[in-house]
């Protein structure tokens, strides 16, 4: 887990709804203001802390040697990678979810792996899913439950990443250079 919290400058692969979404909302602008470092907002509560205090664990847990909190830059397009866990052919991005609640896999997880792995050029990926019960939320240092964890494959896909991520990306890196809200944005505030 990346301790610096400071989200200005840079684009994160948690970042993509924001990148590929609607431009025209006052949250998409807070999250701008936040990007060109006028807004300083961090979100922290007890299931953000309780995932980030179990990540290491449940990574560990699966049992393969892998690097934790590898941060890939690409200066160019301004992106800001922070990976859970990776070895030379897999990405491990790491989520909790409350095991009293059916799970389905957020399409969000999904475009945030997909920019950890164009980022990375490794295109290969799982996200693990740790089944968190009421007492984890309450008691950090539990032991990992291998009955409550989920491996998910991700595939890459090329065509979303050219075709829909990377145009919008470049399109606000080069706004983020600048300092200026995109005009697209502009318009409809």
């Amino acid at each position: 887990m990346i301790a610096d919290k400071d989200r200005s400058g840079w684009f994160g692969a948690s970042d993509v709804d924001k990148i590929i979404g609607r431009w025209t909302s006052k949250t998409w602008e807070k999250w701008w203001m936040q990007k060109l470092g006028f807004n300083h907002d961090h979100f922290d509560n007890v299931y953000t802390r309780a995932g980030n205090a179990y990540e290491h664990r449940i990574l560990e847990s699966l049992g393969i040697p892998m690097e934790l909190d590898k941060q890939v830059l690409l200066e160019d397009l301004r992106l800001r990678v922070n990976l859970d866990g990776n070895t030379a052919v897999c990405i491990y991005e790491c989520k909790t979810w409350k095991a009293d609640r059916p799970f389905k896999m957020p399409q969000k997880y999904i475009n945030q792996v997909q920019v950890q792995m164009f980022a990375t050029g490794i295109h290969r990926s799982e996200i693990v899913v740790y089944l968190m019960e009421e007492g984890d939320y309450k008691n950090f240092f539990r032991p990992i439950d291998p009955k409550r964890v989920l491996r998910v494959p991700v595939i890459y896909d090329e065509a979303w990443i050219r075709g829909k991520y990377l145009p919008k990306l470049t399109r606000l890196a080069s706004c983020l250079r600048d300092g200026i809200l995109p005009e697209e944005a502009r318009k409809c505030l």
